[in-house]
């Protein structure tokens, strides 16, 4: 099958459809352009969505992802990462394999064709040429043939009449025979003309034309098979990258597999876990017995009778002493319950407007001055707002971390620790490298001035040693909170963290206490008060400070007062100070200077002017 031969006369037809092959060629490459730049554009996107993804650096979503199912979620952006780039290899190799390919191919095509069908075009002019030759020769030999026919029916005629002269009839016949050959001359140059026109039509139509239609034939089967060769390669392209990203997905795979729930779950208990223990039950107070200014069985204290006694050791401590703020605690709890000093032996008792208060007056219960807290409008809202409060108030960590829970602390102590030794290594490193480097130096003076690495080397000796210290000093931290944690295998016998280490604290307190007492005595209300102030202070460095109490009245200073027991204030003698809570019956009145320092004096030792408009406020008589 030839184009040559069964297509000789479609020359129009095929330069038309080999003009439709390239259109569909330049179709298909246009359509690769468009899947190279939808492939970037999807690898751009993938790339952009997991970089949004990815967590921040220095930020908290960076500590979210020691969890394994972050874990899992973060290989999962990384993969799609790569997944990404193998979608940007796919648009390279199509651009490089096809798109520029055919593009050149496009061009060289283009001017095939043109060739050829140049080459076709001028045959066809050359033997239409030959056919106009042939044509002219045709008519021109008619014509003859006419005028030597006219001729010589004209010699005929003269030379039938008889009239004619000899002369005129010799004319007729010399143009007779003229005529005869010219039409001999026009007859032979048709005769070669047309010779030559057959032979020049049949190698027209037998070789030119099957020649040209041949190489158009090849040049459009090379077309159509170039196309298909492309199509595989766009093929072989996706092929290509498929094991790849069939790896990125079982890296997904994989990750999610290795999600471990039960360790997610003691990584929240490792990253919260306060060290604190449970708190036990409150112990019933039984309000049906009448309330007495005496020690009670329901009192906080507890008696020298074999009372139980308040143990913030063990189980009885409660869980409402963390929602009770520290300075309200302190005032109510640890107010001086001893009783007040008489007033100086100078002094008269007629100069005082309340009169002195018996040494032997009995003492308030504590549990008489809980039960008024508790009874009093509270002011806190939430655990957090007091936590924040307290990072308001102190502005910055402290160095040894001693403001976390037990367990929090002791983590932040050890990754300190081995931070520090990661310094100490390098630092070390360092040392050894400069060393080394001035032994090349004495070794082979021309390459260096060792004495110009002493400075160097001191001065990385120096930071060795001072990370040094600073390792010891949080070693020593570490060691004190891992003394005072409870051994993890034996919860039958933990303790609260929150009171572990104030157990000897407690004691010297109490001790204090003896030795300050007014009387020089001791009892076990004492004891249980110095607890209460443990307890206080324990939770000074958790809870902010509530607002102060609203004055209700002034007082001037009778005579000096020394305030050396907890929860006194010193006054001076003339000194006007604000009145905050008047004398509940137990000698004492508590009062304020300067807004931020208050305490008990005894009531005897100043003179009080309420105000009769302030709440709470009731007159003297």
């Amino acid at each position: 099958m030839s184009w040559g031969t069964e297509l000789w006369d479609q020359f129009d037809n095929l330069e038309k459809h080999t003009q439709w092959g390239i259109d569909i060629l330049e179709k298909y490459i246009k359509f690769v352009k468009e899947r190279t730049d939808i492939e970037l554009s999807y690898a751009k996107q993938l790339r952009n969505l997991s970089k949004k993804y990815q967590p921040k650096k220095n930020s908290k979503e960076e500590e979210e992802y020691k969890y394994t199912a972050c874990k899992a979620f973060l290989s999962t952006l990384n993969e799609m990462n790569d997944y990404a780039g193998q979608h940007e290899v796919i648009s390279e190799n199509m651009t490089s394999q096809i798109t520029v390919d055919l593009m050149r191919y496009v061009q060289e095509l283009k001017q095939e064709r043109k060739s050829n069908f140049h080459d076709g075009r001028k045959a066809q002019q050359h033997i239409e040429t030959c056919w106009k030759q042939l044509e002219s020769s045709k008519r021109r030999f008619e014509r003859d043939c006419k005028e030597a026919d006219r001729a010589q029916q004209y010699f005929e005629k003269m030379d039938a009449d008889i009239n004619v002269t000899k002369a005129d009839v010799e004319k007729a016949r010399q143009q007779a025979q003229l005529r005869h050959q010219m039409a001999e001359d026009s007859k032979a140059d048709y005769s070669s003309i047309l010779q030559r026109f057959n032979q020049e039509q049949w190698e027209y139509y037998h070789t030119h034309i099957p020649n040209i239609f041949q190489k158009i034939q090849e040049m459009e089967e090379r077309r159509i098979v170039r196309i298909g060769e492309s199509m595989k390669t766009y093929a072989e392209v996706d092929r290509q990258v498929i094991p790849i990203i069939g790896k990125c997905l079982d890296g997904i795979v994989k990750a999610a597999e290795s999600i471990d729930q039960k360790n997610d779950s003691q990584l929240v208990v490792e990253a919260y876990k306060s060290g604190f223990e449970p708190p036990g039950d409150i112990e019933f107070e039984d309000y049906t017995q009448p309330m007495k200014r005496t020690v009670s069985e329901n009192s906080l204290s507890s008696s020298k009778e074999g009372k139980p006694e308040l143990k913030f050791g063990g189980k009885s401590r409660g869980k409402l002493w963390p929602f009770i703020k520290k300075n309200k605690l302190v005032s109510l709890l640890t107010s001086p319950h001893q009783p007040p000093p008489p007033p100086p032996a100078s002094a008269s008792p007629s100069a005082v407007p309340n009169g002195p208060q018996s040494p032997k007056q009995q003492k308030e219960p504590l549990s008489h001055r809980f039960n008024e807290f508790m009874t009093s409008k509270p002011k806190i809202h939430c655990f957090r707002s007091l936590k924040r409060g307290l990072s308001l108030k102190l502005g910055a960590t402290p160095e040894d971390f001693s403001n976390l829970p037990p367990e929090q602390r002791r983590k932040k102590l050890q990754q300190k620790v081995d931070d520090l030794n990661k310094e100490i290594q390098k630092e070390t490193d360092q040392r050894d490298a400069i060393t080394k480097m001035k032994d090349v130096y004495l070794k082979n003076p021309q390459m260096g001035d060792p004495a110009s690495l002493d400075h160097k080397l001191a001065e990385v000796t120096q930071n060795i040693e001072r990370l040094r210290l600073e390792t010891q000093k949080f070693e020593a931290w570490l060691a004190e909170v891992e003394g005072r944690l409870p051994a993890r295998s034996e919860q039958a016998r933990r303790q609260s963290g929150m009171y572990d280490g104030q157990t000897h604290q407690t004691v010297t307190n109490c001790a204090q206490d003896r030795e300050s007492s007014p009387d020089g005595s001791y009892t076990e209300e004492q004891s249980q008060e110095s607890e209460l102030k443990v307890l206080a202070t324990d939770f000074d460095d958790e809870f902010d400070d509530e607002e102060p109490l609203p004055a209700i009245g002034t007082c001037k200073a009778l005579y000096t007062f020394e305030g050396q027991n907890e929860g006194t204030i010193s006054v001076v003698e003339g000194e006007t100070l604000s009145v905050i809570e008047e004398d509940k019956g137990d000698g004492w009145t508590r009062i304020r200077r300067n807004e931020d320092e208050e305490g008990y004096v005894p009531t005897s030792y100043v003179e009080v002017y309420l105000d009769k408009n302030a709440k709470g406020a009731k007159t003297y008589i």
